[in-house]
């Protein structure tokens, strides 16, 4: 296995989450929502002063991985709503790296933390036909709680819950 270091997020690392964050949805949802969509998306949700400020928060997780350059990413926040619950906001992977056991250790991490805050429950949403996606969060243990559509993508979307 290629050796891979995981370490907290740090606001200098915006611009390389960013990228990788690209990458990984144009490799994942090109064929699902198209390129501009993408693109649109990644603009909006990926501002480089927003990850920034997501790197430092204290009560978000939020965990790079890095060779020689940040290949992975992951982050997680309390829900806004409910107690003991968190939201897996982000896992992404640069597709050359998929299949290598990146994506299960950067989940692991933060589940560890999420464990470590006596979280209970990890939530997350992935787009229905997202089947890399899907298959890694099933393979986890994450069970389907709910299906709807996935707002602005014109695409349906499932809702997975975790216990921790």
């Amino acid at each position: 296995m290629t050796s891979f270091a995981v370490r907290p997020a740090e606001s200098d690392d915006a611009p390389a989450i960013r990228r990788v964050a690209r990458e990984s949805w144009h490799a994942a949802y090109d064929d699902i929502i198209g390129a501009d969509t993408v693109d649109e998306t990644i603009d909006q949700w990926y501002d480089t002063e927003h990850l920034r400020e997501s790197a430092t928060n204290p009560d978000h997780e939020f965990f790079v991985a890095e060779r020689e350059e940040i290949v992975g990413i992951v982050h997680a926040a309390p829900s806004s709503d409910e107690n003991g619950v968190f939201r897996l906001l982000r896992i992404y992977v640069v597709s050359d790296e998929w299949g290598l056991g990146l994506g299960s250790r950067l989940l692991s991490r933060v589940e560890e933390r999420l464990r470590e805050r006596d979280s209970e429950t990890l939530r997350l949403t992935v787009l229905a036909d997202n089947d890399v996606g899907v298959g890694f969060y099933e393979s986890r243990d994450f069970e389907r709680v709910e299906e709807g559509e996935a707002e602005g993508f014109g695409a349906g979307e499932y809702v997975y819950e975790k216990t921790l």
